[in-house]
C-alpha cells in the first residue's frame, strides 16, 4: 500500500530546505549561474517590407531592461540572486516587489499547442498540426511536484523585497497541499487572502459539482506588504465581483438625501444602517466578474493555460506601483509580463518551454514594448546536469541518452570511452557529446574519422548526439552530410528524467532525437541610399529541416509536415530577425516579423521572405546577421559579411 501525502509531506519539507539550503550556499559562495543574452531585442516589426528605424543603444548597467529568460526557473533565479555583471543587473535579492506564478497544477496531463500551416492540397486549407507544450506529469505522483515546487518557493522568498507580495495560482488538484508548503516557507500568519477565480466556462459535468474556481494564494513577506486599497476598492453599486451580493443591493429601494447621494437602508438587529451607492466597498475576495479567455478573444495567443488580462491587472494594481518590479516564474503566454508593461511596471519573466518563450517574444514585440532581454542560463545544461542528482558522472548520463536513441554503448573490453555506441542493424555508429561542451566542427569530424577507423571501421554512418552547438556546426553538417548525421538531444531531457523516469520514457517512446536544422539567406546586397544611409537587401532562400521523423508529432501530423517540407519550407519559419551591425557577441534584434504579422501583408501563416532596411553608412565592413526560430522553436542563425 502507497504511503499517503501526510506522511511525506515531512520529508518533502526536509529534502526542500536541504536543496534551497544548497543553492544558497552554492551563491555565497561565489559559484554564480550566468546568463546568455541571445537577443537585445528593440521591437520593429515588419510593416511595410521597408525598415527605416534608428539603430538604438542601450548602456547595460545604466538604464533598467526587462528580461524573458528560457530555461528551469530554478537555475534563473539562481542567476538573479547573484545578478548579471555582464549586462549590469545587479543581485535581485530583496528588489522583487511582486510575484506571481501559475504553475502547472498537478493535472497528470500533458499540454499542446496547436499549429496552423499553409495549405499543400489543390484547396489550400490550411494544416493544423499539434506539438508538446508543456508535461504535468511526474515520475512520483504529487510527491515529487511538491518536491520541485518547495526549493522554488524558498527562492522566490528570497527574491522579495520587505514589502512583497507573491500570489500562486493554483486549483483543486493540489492546492491544499501547496497551502501547507507557503505556511511553512512564508509563515502561517502571512497569508493575507485565499483568493477564489469564479467563472463559468468550461464543461458539464455528470458524476460531480461543476468545477469552476481557481484558487489564488496571496501572501506577504511580511508585516509592511504594499497594497493599494484605493485599487481594491469599488463603487458599491459597480462592484460586479461581489455577484449575487450586488443582484440583491440592487433590488433595495433607492432614497436620495438632502444632498442628492443615493442610498439604500438595510434594517439589522433593530437598527437601520444607510449605505450610499458611490462609497467604496473593498473587494471581495471572491472574484466572479472575471471571465475566461474566449476563443476569438483578441488577447488569445493559442498558449493551452492562458489567463486574462483583468486578472493580472487586478493583482499588479493591488499590489505594486509605477516602476516597481514584477517577476512570473512559469511564463506561459506573458500575460503578467504583458500586463505589467502596460501599468509601467519593470519585469521579468521566465520559462523552461520553447513554444512559450516563442509565444512571449511575438506577444511582446506585438505590444510594442520597451527593449527587452531574451536570454538563457549560460552553460544550461551543465548547470542542469550539475544540478541534477539522478546521474553523477556524464558517462553515466551518456548511456541513458544512448539507450533512448536506441544504440548499445560498447562495453569496456571494446572500448575505454563511455560516450560511443552503435546501432547494429544499422551498422551506425553512435557518439554522445558532453552536456558541458559545444557540438561544432571539431566533433563532427571526429565522429567522421572515427567512422573509417573506430574498431576497425566500416561503419556505415556516424551520429552525433548534442546538446549545445558551436557557431560553425552548419557548415559542418554539409560539408559531411553524407556520412554523418548531427542530432538534437531534446533539451528538457533532464526534466523528463526526473519527472517519468527512464522506464516510462523507454514506454513511451516518447523521446526524439531531432535533426540540427538551418537556414539558408540569398547573398545579402548592400547598396548606398544616400550619404548617410546604406539599404541591406535581405531574403531567405531556403530552411533545411533533414528527420522530421524525430519531430514529437502523431503519424497524421508528420504526413502533414513532410508535405509542408517538400512543398512550401520557408513556411516552418515561425518569426525571424536581423541585426543589421553584429558585433559577434550579443544579437541586436532591430527588425523582426513573425506569422499572424499581417501588418505587412494579409498572409497569417507566412513570414516575409524579403526585406530592406536603411541603416546609417558605415566605413569598412559590416557584418548582418540573421536569426530564424521555427514553429517547433529551433533556432537557425546565418551571418554574412559585407
Amino acid at each position: 500500500m502507497p504511503k499517503s501525502l501526510i506522511f511525506e509531506l515531512p520529508k518533502i519539507v526536509e529534502e526542500g530546505r536541504r536543496e534551497a539550503q544548497r543553492v544558497l550556499e552554492r551563491i555565497g559562495s561565489g559559484t554564480h549561474i550566468g546568463l546568455q543574452t541571445n537577443e537585445l531585442v528593440l521591437p520593429s516589426k515588419d510593416v511595410s517590407g521597408l525598415w527605416k528605424g534608428q539603430t538604438a543603444q542601450l548602456n547595460f548597467g545604466k538604464e533598467w531592461i526587462n528580461r524573458l529568460i528560457y530555461g528551469d526557473n530554478l537555475l534563473a533565479m539562481q542567476a538573479l540572486i547573484a545578478g548579471d555583471e555582464a549586462t549590469g543587473l545587479p543581485s535581485m535579492r530583496g528588489k522583487v516587489d511582486l510575484i506571481y506564478i501559475d504553475p502547472p497544477f498537478d493535472s497528470k496531463a500533458d499540454y499542446r499547442t496547436r499549429i496552423n500551416l499553409p495549405g499543400v492540397d489543390i484547396e489550400q486549407k490550411p494544416t493544423t498540426i499539434e506539438q508538446f507544450a508543456y508535461a504535468d506529469t511526474w515520475k512520483d505522483g504529487t510527491v515529487s511536484y511538491l518536491k520541485m515546487l518547495y526549493p522554488r518557493l524558498v527562492l522566490m522568498r528570497e527574491l522579495l523585497s520587505d514589502k512583497g507580495s507573491i500570489y500562486v495560482h493554483i486549483d483543486w488538484h493540489v492546492g491544499h497541499y501547496v497551502k501547507v508548503l507557503m505556511d511553512d516557507i512564508f509563515g502561517k500568519e502571512n497569508l493575507v487572502n485565499e483568493i477564489v477565480w469564479h467563472y463559468q466556462s468550461g464543461g458539464i459535468p455528470q458524476k460531480c459539482f461543476a468545477r469552476k474556481h481557481d484558487i489564488i494564494f496571496f501572501y506577504s513577506k511580511g508585516n509592511n506588504s504594499h497594497f493599494n486599497l484605493n485599487e481594491a476598492n469599488y463603487p458599491r453599486n459597480k462592484c460586479q465581483a461581489c455577484g449575487h451580493v450586488i443582484e440583491k443591493w440592487n433590488n433595495l429601494k433607492k432614497e436620495i438625501d438632502v444632498n442628492g447621494r443615493i442610498y439604500r437602508t438595510i434594517k439589522s438587529n433593530g437598527r437601520i444602517y444607510r449605505y450610499y451607492d458611490d462609497e467604496p466597498v473593498l473587494l471581495p475576495d471572491v472574484w466572479f466578474d472575471i471571465s475566461h479567455i474566449q476563443q476569438k478573444d483578441p488577447q488569445r495567443t493559442g498558449y493551452a493555460t492562458q489567463k486574462p488580462e483583468a486578472l493580472l491587472e487586478r493583482i499588479i494594481k493591488a499590489s505594486s506601483n509605477e516602476g516597481d518590479l514584477v517577476c512570473d516564474f512559469f511564463g506561459g503566454s506573458g500575460t503578467a509580463a504583458a500586463v505589467a508593461e502596460r501599468l509601467g511596471r519593470r519585469w521579468i519573466t521566465t520559462d523552461i518551454g520553447k513554444p512559450a518563450t516563442l509565444v512571449m517574444r511575438k506577444r511582446f514585440i506585438d505590444q510594442k514594448v520597451k527593449p527587452f532581454l531574451y536570454q538563457s542560463i549560460g552553460d544550461y545544461q551543465k548547470e542542469v546536469f550539475g544540478s541534477n542528482r539522478l546521474y553523477r558522472r556524464i558517462g553515466d548520463l551518456s548511456r541513458i541518452v544512448m539507450q533512448l536513441y536506441g544504440a548499445i554503448p560498447f562495453t569496456e573490453e571494446q572500448l575505454n570511452d563511455r560516450n560511443w555506441g552503435h546501432v547494429k542493424a544499422e551498422r551506425a555508429l553512435v557518439l554522445v557529446d558532453s552536456p558541458n561542451k559545444l557540438t561544432g566542427m571539431a566533433t563532427v569530424r571526429r565522429a567522421y574519422e572515427a567512422r573509417n577507423t573506430l574498431l576497425g571501421g566500416g561503419w556505415r554512418k556516424a551520429v552525433v548526439l548534442g546538446w549545445n552547438f558551436a557557431f560553425d556546426v552548419s557548415r559542418a553538417i554539409v560539408q559531411y552530410k553524407n556520412e554523418v548525421d548531427v542530432l538534437v538531444i531534446p533539451p528538457d531531457l533532464l526534466d523528463k528524467l526526473s519527472k517519468k523516469g527512464y522506464e516510462k520514457l523507454v514506454r513511451e517512446g516518447s523521446v526524439r532525437f531531432s535533426t540540427l536544422q538551418y537556414l539558408v539567406c540569398k547573398p545579402i546586397q548592400i547598396r548606398s541610399f544616400s550619404e548617410e544611409l546604406d539599404e541591406l537587401h535581405v531574403t531567405l532562400d531556403n530552411y533545411i529541416l533533414l528527420s522530421p521523423d524525430n519531430i514529437p508529432l502523431d503519424e497524421k501530423d508528420k504526413v502533414k509536415l513532410q508535405q509542408v517540407i517538400r512543398l512550401d519550407p520557408l513556411a516552418l519559419i515561425e518569426y525571424w530577425s536581423i541585426d543589421p551591425d553584429y558585433d559577434g557577441i550579443t544579437f541586436r534584434s532591430l527588425w523582426q516579423d513573425y506569422r499572424e504579422n499581417t501588418a505587412n501583408d494579409d498572409d497569417p501563416l507566412h513570414c516575409v521572405y524579403r526585406t530592406i532596411l536603411r541603416v546609417p553608412h558605415k566605413k569598412g565592413q559590416r557584418t548582418v546577421c540573421v536569426k530564424a526560430v521555427d514553429v517547433f522553436g529551433f533556432e537557425s542563425m546565418v551571418t554574412e559579411t559585407l
